[in-house]
């Protein structure tokens, strides 16, 4: 009895896979189920964009699991052959594009290849970032956004998806919540705070980025 006992040893507990953090592709991943669960019948509209917002709010590995857990794989292989966006090689180590506003006002607008990320920062000034004729060389972008005593607009095409999270102290926080109409449609996520100031994003009406698709495969054709 006495060496039974001793030969018990306890066990360590396992440390929990869930505890690793996510990642932008971990996050799209889980996005791309939820739109085909969505595009299926498998989630009604309001489960969808109570999982979508929470897919972008999640932080490890273990938030996001849950949110698919009842749900098959997404088969995004036969998707993306069939797929109107092409998107280049996604680099992890590509700076970020800052734009800055001190008593002043910036423009970034027409035809530019939209960065990963951007920071945008806003003292006393105004700065518009217009993304409805931007090229997205990667599936997320995600806007930090600071405007203090300042303004921050975004504008993008009506069917990418649009995402946020943010504070207005003394101020305003506002991001209109898209859902794109392709599973696989530029994901666009604005991010930060306001502090006597206004930070907005909401789609252009008549914007579309399928659009300048067209247009830019016409223009390469001749």
């Amino acid at each position: 009895m006495d060496l039974e006992k001793h030969s018990q040893k306890p066990v360590a507990p396992a440390e929990p896979a869930g505890g690793f953090r996510a990642s932008d592709a971990d996050r799209d991943r889980i996005a791309d189920i939820l739109r085909e669960a969505l595009a299926l019948g498998r989630l009604d509209a309001e489960e969808h964009s109570e999982r979508i917002d929470a897919v972008y709010r999640a932080k490890t590995m273990g938030e996001l699991e849950p949110l698919v857990r009842d749900l098959p794989a997404t088969s995004t292989g036969d998707r993306a052959a069939a797929s109107p966006h092409t998107y280049g090689p996604d680099d992890a180590t590509e700076p970020a594009e800052t734009l800055v506003a001190i008593f002043s006002g910036s423009t970034r607008k027409g035809r530019w290849r939209v960065g990963r990320r951007t920071n945008a920062f806003a003292l006393f000034g105004g700065i518009e970032i217009d993304l409805t004729e931007a090229i997205f060389g990667q599936r997320t972008t995600v806007i930090n956004a600071t405007a203090i005593f300042g303004s921050i607009e975004v504008r993008v095409p009506e069917n990418i998806s649009l995402r946020g999270g943010g504070t207005g102290i003394f101020g305003n926080f506002e991001v209109t919540t898209l859902e794109g109409t392709q599973p696989d449609a530029p994901v666009v996520v604005v991010n930060g705070y306001s502090v006597f100031g206004s930070i907005e994003a909401k789609p252009k009406r008549g914007k579309f980025i399928a659009d300048l698709n067209r247009r830019l495969r016409k223009h390469l054709g001749h």
